[in-house]
């Protein structure tokens, strides 16, 4: 299965499968019940099982990596760096960023890259925040440290764009602010495998079949192949949760589906960030008004 077109046509729909590689630190904030955070550590069961089923068809993806799974797991970040896929930030240990000071984002921040670059000898330039937590602080910290992309806001769902540094001046006082450097991969909720397969007692108990996923995740597919020629379809799911039997089959499936589309290519995040910036300037965004830049500079 190849990742590109094989020529210079612009593909009709670019599919991402990106990776939140979560281990115990997505489940340490107020337990101290080690079967709780055991499930944590079948992420690093996961991550083979995934690297295979890529490597099978030729795919290259996104892993999001908090600091704390990097410095316990180092040999699966390098497995992971060494088969091709990108490494991208994703806290220190999988913290709230929007419930926090500008300064203590600052400093998890710092760890979580200086744990991946300890690793992988450079910092990352893709952003994920865990649980999808920011604050009006969050860009800040993110354009302080050279961030290229960010994942996890909806305000488009094929379509890329650059994030606003919009004003906050409380809850509920809000104004659009200035396009910046900084472009935004859709992210949606239902497009993320926790939210459809993982039980968290009084909270979510969906434990759905992977059937069922498939169709929401393939329905989207469909769309946007037939709707909006060259997007971008961003899956988001989590090698300790797709990385069980049954889910693991679901999307071999629906990566076979997909690849058989005239025109589907498969890319690493990064790489679609680098092409569509080429294709939209920042300088020309900012002057073209659009529902996320409502207000032209």
């Amino acid at each position: 299965m190849s990742t590109d077109t094989g020529s210079n046509t612009a593909p009709r729909l670019s599919v991402c499968l990106t990776f939140d590689f979560d281990t115990h630190d997505a489940w340490l904030a107020g337990s101290t019940n080690p079967a709780h955070v055991s499930r944590g550590e079948f992420g690093a069961v996961a991550v083979p099982r995934v690297l295979d089923l890529l490597a099978g068809k030729g795919i290259k993806s996104s892993f999001y990596v908090p600091g704390f799974t990097a410095i316990n797991y180092p040999w699966l970040v390098e497995q992971i760096h060494d088969a091709g896929h990108e490494i991208g930030h994703h806290g220190w240990k999988h913290e709230n960023a929007g419930d926090v000071s500008l300064d203590m984002q600052r400093e998890i921040y710092e760890k979580g890259a200086a744990a991946l670059e300890g690793i992988l000898g450079s910092r990352p330039v893709g952003y994920r925040s865990p649980n999808g937590s920011y604050n009006g602080d969050t860009l800040t910290v993110l354009v302080e440290n050279g961030i290229e992309y960010n994942s996890h806001f909806s305000a488009s769902d094929f379509t890329p764009y650059y994030l606003r540094r919009d004003i906050w001046k409380g809850p509920g006082e809000f104004e659009f602010g200035e396009p910046v450097d900084i472009v935004e991969m859709p992210f949606a909720w239902h497009l993320d495998d926790f939210v459809h397969f993982e039980f968290l007692g009084g909270f979510t108990s969906t434990l759905n079949a992977p059937s069922a996923v498939r169709e929401i995740w393939q329905g989207d597919f469909d769309w946007a192949y037939d709707n909006t020629p060259g997007g971008v379809l961003v899956l988001c799911m989590h090698p300790g949760v797709i990385g069980r039997g049954h889910r693991l089959r679901m999307l071999e499936g629906l990566i076979d589906y997909m690849a058989a589309k005239p025109g589907v290519v498969f890319e690493r995040v990064l790489d679609h960030v680098t092409t569509w910036r080429a294709a939209n300037p920042l300088d020309s965004y900012r002057k073209v008004r659009s529902p996320h830049n409502p207000r032209p500079y």
